[in-house]
């Protein structure tokens, strides 16, 4: 399948989610959710930060995949947007709960981060990047950073789904997530 063919089918996906279907929502979540979990884990500065920022974005992606235009943006492009724009709501949310007040100092330390069109079509080609790179590592290793990361499951969930010890599973995950760096470096 070409990228784009792929990128067909996920603007096809958006556009039915947008009428209600959960089956294509399921095919969007499935498609774009490493990536827009990426997005999440790059801007939040916890693991748990990026999954309940995740749950937000797909339930706003739900709320809001009527609004997609395919005329205006792609698909993974608006998604990213979502994702990004959600985690820094919620990096903006803990700021101000850490702060009673903001003084006229700080409030120049807030900036409008919102993506423009150049960010937008970084994101997508750095989630791009990261899904080649992924493909890229062995089935076992690319399904184990996939679960690890993207299920909340725990180690000894996932070592006991792969019939694996769970030192074996954490070398997996760590070899991996080595090979991935090393492969999405410039």
């Amino acid at each position: 399948m070409t990228q784009q063919d792929t990128r067909m089918i996920l603007a096809a996906a958006l556009e039915r989610t947008g009428r209600g279907d959960h089956d294509a929502f399921a095919t969007v979540y499935r498609m774009t959710s490493a990536k827009l979990f990426g997005i999440c884990l790059r801007i939040l500065p916890t693991r748990q930060e990026a999954e309940e920022t995740l749950q937000d974005v797909y339930v706003s992606v739900w709320r809001k995949a009527a609004q997609f235009d395919a005329g205006r943006a792609s698909a993974i492009s608006w998604l990213a947007a979502i994702a990004h724009n959600r985690a820094i709501d919620r990096l903006r949310s803990a700021r101000t709960h850490r702060r009673s007040e903001v003084t006229e100092d700080a409030a120049h330390d807030i900036a409008d981060d919102r993506p423009d069109a150049d960010q937008i079509l970084l994101f997508g080609e750095e989630l791009t990047r990261l899904d080649q790179c992924l493909d890229q590592l062995e089935e076992r290793a690319r399904w184990a950073i996939r679960s690890a990361f993207l299920t909340g499951r725990t180690h000894d969930d996932l070592s006991k789904a792969a019939a694996m010890p769970v030192g074996t599973l954490k070398s997996i995950i760590r070899r991996g997530l080595m090979k991935l760096r090393g492969c999405m470096e410039p």
